[in-house]
């Protein structure tokens, strides 16, 4: 997972408030030290952000596809 999501991003798309969703990351700050995410940092990425998405069930939307995908007739 390369994106990386601002933490009220995070919240918005789990539909709980900022201050819910930090309480919820607070109670696992050790296993996100140790997957390389600082309790102050206002950023999830790589292990860090795929355990908080498999830990409260959040599905991230799909990436624009709107470059990337092409008729048939140009590819």
């Amino acid at each position: 997972m390369n994106k990386s999501y601002y933490k009220s991003e995070l919240a918005e798309l789990a539909d709980v408030s900022y201050s819910t969703f930090s309480r919820f990351l607070r109670t696992h700050r050790k296993t996100l030290e140790r997957l390389g995410s600082s309790p102050k940092s206002h950023i999830l990425r790589g292990k860090a952000l795929e355990y908080v998405c498999r830990e409260f069930d959040i599905d991230l939307p799909e990436e624009e596809l709107s470059t990337a995908k092409k008729h048939e007739k140009f590819k």
